[in-house]
């Protein structure tokens, strides 16, 4: 039986560049999920890690982890974020700048503990590069500091803002199998932001599905947005790269992780298509069968 570990339900007035918006939402995340909270910029997603962690109040509502309360606005009850188990990968990173990895992962411990730094500094191939200082990393390795700092004090909680967005393809790649391997090894409760649908297929077993500062839909990421429509025994997500024409048919140039690959359609199916889309490739009969996602 599954255990409940985040019960919340909350509002908060939010000011964005469009105009006023009310955060409204209500949802339970279990023990050890990955969840994906997706969605267009400027609905709440960031606004829900952040009073998640304590940085921002919402105006009203509850916060339940485990048994313990976290926010309670008709009790009054509002745990600060330095007593709240979380650990917290911002989409700057906020490393200090004038510690080395090393020093940035010890200073992000409540208690030392050699054993787990060595460990962090293991899983993500940080180890040669602990006694450097963030200015002389580049942005992949900056992203793997920040990312084991956030795991560095145990969290029973790990939010992720967009934390592979400013990544080129390939190494994103790397990085999504790295985080992976982080919560297959620790197991912690994780709450990821991000805009790239492949990541979320990847990494997440369900979405919450944002829109205006409300959960509009929520499941399984193949259910929710390939809608149940087809099936097959292999399913690879791939972002579209190039649509041209060749001949009579029409030819896609494809980006699926790491791989790329070209898949013919008809003149016709081509038109649907654009540079950015978002498609599933499912083997069906031995045929490969692809379908934009919603």
């Amino acid at each position: 039986m599954e255990t409940v570990l985040i019960e919340a339900s909350f509002r908060k007035k939010l000011f964005t560049a469009t105009g006023e918006l009310t955060l409204d939402v209500n949802f339970a995340v279990q023990q050890g999920e990955m969840l994906s909270l997706f969605g267009p910029s400027g609905v709440g997603k960031t606004t829900i890690l952040r009073i998640l962690a304590g940085l921002t109040e919402a105006d009203e509502g509850f916060l339940r982890v485990g048994n313990d309360v976290w926010f309670d606005s008709a009790k009054k009850i509002n745990l600060p974020a330095r007593k709240r188990p979380v650990g917290y990968m911002f989409q700057d990173y906020a490393l200090f700048p004038n510690m080395t990895v090393r020093e940035n992962l010890r200073f992000a411990q409540p208690a030392h503990d050699i054993r787990h730094l060595e460990e962090l500094l293991e899983l993500f191939d940080l180890t040669t590069l602990q006694h450097r200082k963030p200015d002389v990393l580049s942005g992949g390795q900056r992203q793997r500091v920040a990312l084991a700092r956030a795991l560095a004090r145990k969290p029973e909680i790990l939010l992720l803002d967009e934390p592979l967005s400013a990544i080129d393809p390939q190494f994103r790649a790397k990085l999504q199998d790295e985080i992976l391997e982080m919560h297959r090894r620790f197991g912690v409760t994780t709450l990821l932001v991000s805009h790239d649908l492949p990541e979320v297929f990847k990494l997440c077993s369900r979405v919450l599905m944002l829109e205006a500062g409300k959960i509009v839909k929520q499941g399984n990421p193949y259910n929710l947005f390939g809608e149940n429509k087809i099936s097959g025994k292999v399913q690879l997500m791939a972002e579209v790269l190039r649509v041209e024409k060749e001949d009579i048919v029409g030819i896609l140039t494809l980006m699926a992780g790491n791989t790329l690959m070209k898949v013919a359609v008809c003149d016709q199916e081509r038109q649907n298509y654009r540079v950015g889309d978002k498609v599933v490739i499912i083997s069906k009969a031995f045929n490969p069968v692809i379908r934009k996602i919603s």
